[in-house]
Order: structure tokens, then C-alpha cells, then sequence
């Protein structure tokens, strides 16, 4: 048996070993920012798919290319001091398209890096890809993905591996993972502060995904849940990550036609960015509106989600949790026709140190309750100095959800209305300015 064992390890390790390597200047690419490198890359991979799967390397330099499209058992793997540029003319990129059914993949959509119906896949190494984003101006409300490119961009495909890279200045999110199974996203640096819609990760109706020790800087939303389809995102974890943002540092929604299911956060700390040059989008003060939003306005269901262990620095409103009535459909003639839902939420092991004075606030709608929500161990530091603020009698159904929609809340700690079946315990509330609110406000509660 212990021979049999050896034999196999040994196997596997001759395979690692001997797997095949592509190296992209065998194909043309050319260490050169003014020479256009994308055919001779997408030659590489397509080759090392063609072979069977492989390694496509790229050696240190620095390269620039339009749209490439990733496929099945190939490994990119960008070596120490190896940088992918993207072309800042939107004619070097492709308009491609889905067979996949979501609001957002209806038109063709342009992306540095894409892959469509793919599996065991990866992106590896030491290098950096840099989309150079800036360089596409916002036309549009809706531009992201169509005049202005992802960074980086999957869209129904499985074991997917993401890590050990850098990825900067994308031209709208940075990674957009749509419908993805068993995704594993490990040890990546991610820098996204020079356009509009500049998220750091976007997971959208994926399942089985572990994300784990990210360091993420964003203008916009930080570590996004989303479901732009009915296909809601379930069975994720998220650990060890450091997440600045100038909007919402973790954030699940907005999008929500499926919604969100058994999802773990735990061990993160969120704080303000070391650069604060430049602001797009976000609380004007640059401190981040929230660092945990937990949303759903567009029908779908959210169950089981557990925010442990996070530590925060600065940010307006820490908490934000939100059942609306958006009711924004995830496609063109199909109406979304119920309310969603909340219930079962767990916060646990959370300080926040030098919070705004907005306060938090977990609000349903009248009838539609948000249901079972524990909030325990939590300590937040505001800066306080208001006086005493009335209830907001606009319930703002249909509204964009924003932590920050109601402005400063009747509550210094927690605005709550609408819900049922909320605990707090050892929760804590601590202004650094006399304030006239109570800690609490209340209403239809149960």
C-alpha cells in the first residue's frame, strides 16, 4: 500500500514538473509598450490549450495588449517583474458576448482578460496586470464593460484559481467573476482608484468560492456580492483580506435578482486608503460610507451570512442592513413581482474606531420585515456631536440603497425599523463628542 502511495506522488510530481511551457516571446510578444503583444499571446494560449493545458509564461518585461481570451487547463502565469498592459484604445479590445442570461451581458461587453464556458483555469505568479484605465472617459451611466473595459472578466466557468498577483487601474470593476463555480481566489494585491465603477472584486451568482488574504484598494465598492441574474451566490468564504474603499469596503448587493446563501466573512480589517489622490465615487470626506452592507432591493433571498472578526478604521455609516423595493429586473421584459427577503444574519467581533456620525441602521419594509438578525461583541466609535434627529418619514422603497440615503439617523448606534427577531448584546456605542441621540431607535419591532 505504502508503495503503491509513493508511486502515485511521485507521478504527480514528475507531471508538475514536466507539464508544458508556452513562453509568450517564442510567439512574437515584445517587451515593448508601443508594440501590440496581443495576437502573439493568444497564440501561446491557444496552443498550450490545443496541447492538452500547460503553462503560458510571461517573462519580465513590460507588454501591451487588447482582449485576451482565456482557455480550459491553461495556467497565465506572469513572472516577477512582468507587467500586461492594456491598450488604452478601445479598438484593441473585442466586443464579446454570452450565451448567459443576465442584465449585464445582453450587449457586447469589452474586457482586458476574458473567458466564457471555461474550466481549471488559472492566473498565477509575481507579475502585474495594469488596465491603464484612466484612459477611457465616462460617456454614459451604464458605459462599464462597453466603452470603458473590465479588467478581468469570467462568465460561467469553473475551477478558476486567482493569486499571487497585482492588478491595477481598470477601466470600470477590476474582476468580474458571473456564474462561476469553485473559485478560489488566494494572496492578490488589487488597486483600483483611477476611474467611475472602479470595484476592487465582484463575485456575481457564483457558488463554492473561497477568497482569502486580498489586499484590495478601491474607489468603489470594495468586496462586492452581487446577483445581476436569478442565480444567487452561495457557499462563499472570505478570510484574512484588507479592504479600503471609498464607498462600501464589503458590500452584498446591490444587484440582487437571486440573492446570497450560506456566505462566511470573517478575519478582515477595513481602513482608508493610503492614497488618497483622487475620488470618483463615495463619501466626500474619503472615509468609506460603509464597511459592511448587506442589501437586497431586487426580490431575491438573503440567509445565512455570518461578518466576524473585522476590524474598521474610519468609515461614515459601519453597518447597513437593507431590504428595499427596487424591483429592478435582470433583464428587459421581466419584471421582478415580490419583495425579497432577510433572515439570518450574524455580526460578531467588530470595532469600529473613528466612525461618521450618520450611525448604522437595519430597515425592512412595512410588511416585509428583516427577520433574525444577531448582533453581538461589537464596539463603535463615532465621532457624535449631534443633536437630537427626527425619524425619517420617507421610507424610500424604490431607492438606490445607500448606507448614508436617510443622512444623519435618529440613532447614534443602530436606526431600526421594520424587523423582527433583532439581539443585540454586548454592543457597545462610544461618541467622542456629546451627542443628544440615543443609542437605539425602534420602531414596528419585534
Amino acid at each position: 500500500m505504502k508503495k503503491t502511495i509513493l508511486t502515485l506522488a511521485m507521478m504527480a510530481a514528475t507531471t508538475m514538473v514536466t507539464a508544458a511551457e508556452y513562453n509568450i516571446k517564442s510567439y512574437g510578444a515584445v517587451s515593448d509598450t508601443t508594440v501590440l503583444s496581443t495576437e502573439a499571446i493568444q497564440q501561446a494560449i491557444d496552443a498550450c490549450h490545443a496541447d492538452g493545458g500547460g503553462r503560458v509564461v510571461v517573462p519580465a518585461g513590460d507588454y501591451t495588449i487588447g482582449t485576451l481570451q482565456l482557455r480550459s487547463h491553461v495556467d497565465l502565469h506572469l513572472e516577477q517583474g512582468a507587467t500586461l498592459y492594456g491598450s488604452t484604445k478601445l479598438g484593441d479590445y473585442r466586443k464579446m458576448t454570452s450565451s448567459y442570461l443576465s442584465l449585464r451581458t445582453q450587449t457586447p461587453t469589452v474586457q482586458l482578460i476574458y473567458a466564457d464556458s471555461i474550466c481549471d483555469v488559472s492566473i498565477s505568479g509575481e507579475g502585474t496586470i495594469d488596465g491603464r484605465g484612466a484612459a477611457f472617459e465616462k460617456l454614459s451611466w451604464n458605459d462599464e464593460g462597453i466603452t470603458r473595459p473590465h479588467l478581468l472578466r469570467f462568465i460561467q466557468s469553473r475551477d478558476i484559481t486567482i493569486s499571487g498577483i497585482t492588478m491595477r487601474n481598470s477601466g470600470c470593476w477590476m474582476q468580474h467573476y458571473l456564474a462561476c463555480d469553485r473559485l478560489h481566489i488566494h494572496g492578490i494585491t488589487v488597486f483600483n482608484r483611477n476611474n467611475y465603477n472602479n470595484d476592487a472584486l465582484d463575485l456575481d451568482g457564483c457558488h463554492d468560492v473561497v477568497v482569502s488574504d486580498m489586499i484590495a484598494d478601491s474607489d468603489d465598492d470594495g468586496i462586492t456580492l452581487k446577483s445581476t441574474s436569478p442565480r444567487r451566490c452561495e457557499n462563499i468564504v472570505i478570510s484574512n483580506c484588507i479592504v479600503s474603499s471609498h464607498c462600501n469596503a464589503i458590500k452584498l448587493g446591490t444587484e440582487t435578482n437571486g440573492g446570497f446563501c450560506n456566505i462566511n466573512i470573517s478575519n478582515c480589517v477595513v481602513k482608508p486608503s493610503a492614497d488618497q489622490s483622487s475620488q470618483f465615487f463615495g463619501d466626500p470626506s474619503k472615509r468609506g460610507t460603509s464597511a459592511i452592507s448587506l442589501e437586497i432591493t431586487d426580490g431575491g433571498t438573503m440567509e445565512n451570512v455570518h461578518v466576524s472578526n473585522i476590524v474598521v478604521e474610519g468609515t461614515e455609516s459601519p453597518i447597513f442592513i437593507r431590504l428595499g423595493n427596487r424591483a429592478r429586473g435582470y433583464a428587459e421584459g421581466i419584471p421582478v413581482e415580490k419583495i425579497g427577503s432577510i433572515k439570518g444574519i450574524h455580526l460578531n467581533n467588530i470595532t469600529v474606531n473613528n466612525a461618521g456620525r450618520t450611525g448604522c441602521s437595519i430597515t425592512g419594509l412595512p410588511g416585509h420585515p428583516v427577520e433574525e438578525v444577531w448582533l453581538s461583541d461589537i464596539t463603535i466609535r463615532q465621532q457624535g456631536g449631534c443633536d437630537a434627529v427626527a425619524v425619517p418619514a420617507d421610507e424610500k422603497e424604490k431607492d438606490y440603497p445607500e448606507a448614508t440615503m436617510w443622512g444623519v439617523l435618529p440613532a447614534k448606534g443602530f436606526f431600526v425599523r421594520h424587523a423582527r427577531h433583532v439581539s443585540f448584546r454586548d454592543v457597545e456605542i462610544i461618541s467622542m463628542a456629546s451627542d443628544q441621540r440615543p443609542d437605539y431607535v425602534k420602531i414596528d419591532v419585534e
